[in-house]
């Protein structure tokens, strides 16, 4: 594999199937780029592998496997190739075609990493893995709508999907970036898996009607029965799940301020400011959901572009100073 083609997977493929990600991995210092890109695109392929609608549940949840056993060295190429040939031309999304096409050579830059960066990317994919799999299984039978049994199921799902990725997150900057932080590596690796998980509880919240108009409900299942609900009522009922959605939208808010903290413990002023990007744009993105009430059920709540830009000047102008950060995260929310 050439520059010409990392250059390729780290830019162009990488921004196509990225809006706010790409913002943070783009201004990465050079150390930490490639295998953090390398495991945002492997997490975002699998998860295409598992959302392609055409194929049954089984065949995704085959190809799903076997494109995890090659992640993790155990299969060869030529499991890749099948994947490609056979989920490629299903997408019906430009940059999702680009990015199922480009696995094999994703995979053959993942052997490019040196040992340790090879073994986190690993890591973090065997448990992003892992929960598109009970995904797939508590989901991809079609039969209704179902929902996640109980919060502690809930939980169990945003760590393997997001809460893992602020692990490998801490992970790679304290073994790449000197004075990386004052604090411990173990405090930061509890916020950094309070911020992941928060991130997924937005993306839940943000995605709750169009998700349950494809049959899932990541609303735990018991706290739906307290209130005498079923989740196929939700749509029809929406008011009567208000206390369930802010008690939710509450562990979301306290996911983005650990991020926040997070992110004012890093010493490094252009990785702080990659840090603290979804932070910022999560508390946004809360603020908007809120304001929109029971229409979240109807549309899916963006924070504007135009916004997004403003953000990022307003926190460029001020160095990402910790104190104007903690200012503009307070305007935000």
């Amino acid at each position: 594999m050439n520059d010409v083609e990392i250059d390729r997977l780290r830019g162009p493929v990488l921004r196509s199937v990225s809006r706010s990600f790409y913002l943070s991995l783009r201004i990465l210092p050079g150390p930490l780029r490639d295998p953090l890109s390398l495991a945002y695109l492997l997490a975002r392929a699998t998860d295409t592998i598992a959302d392609t609608p055409e194929p049954p549940m089984e065949l995704r949840s085959e190809a799903l496997r076997n494109l995890a056993r090659a992640i993790q060295g155990d299969a060869p190429v030529e499991t890749v190739a099948g994947i490609r040939n056979s989920f490629a031309p299903l997408q019906n999304n430009e940059a999702e075609q680009a990015l199922i096409d480009a696995l094999p050579a994703i995979l053959e830059w993942l052997e490019l990493l040196d040992d340790r960066d090879r073994r986190e990317v690993r890591g973090v994919l065997k448990r992003i893995n892992k929960g598109q799999m009970l995904d797939l299984e508590r989901f991809g039978a079609g039969s209704g709508v179902q929902s996640l049994p109980t919060a502690s199921d809930l939980d169990e799902y945003t760590y393997l999907v997001a809460g893992c990725v602020g692990e490998f997150w801490t992970h790679t900057c304290f073994a790449h970036i000197q004075n990386f932080s004052d604090w411990a590596e173990s405090e930061m690796l509890a916020l950094g898996v309070q911020y992941g998980k928060g991130l997924q509880l937005i993306n839940i919240l943000r995605d709750i009607g169009a998700d349950l108009r494809a049959g899932r409900c990541y609303l735990p299942g018991d706290e739906l029965h307290s209130l005498g609900l079923t989740p196929g009522e939700i749509l029809a009922k929406p008011a009567r799940v208000e206390s369930i959605v802010r008690h939710w939208h509450e562990k979301a808010e306290s996911g983005m301020t650990a991020g926040l903290d997070y992110a004012c413990a890093i010493n490094q002023c252009r990785l702080r400011f990659a840090t603290v990007l979804p932070a910022l744009i999560g508390a946004r993105t809360l603020s908007l959901m809120r304001e929109a009430g029971p229409d979240v059920f109807e549309r899916t709540v963006k924070v504007p572009r135009a916004e997004v830009r403003k953000v990022m000047a307003s926190a460029t102008l001020n160095f990402a100073s910790p104190s104007s950060l903690r200012r503009m995260f307070e305007r935000l929310r």
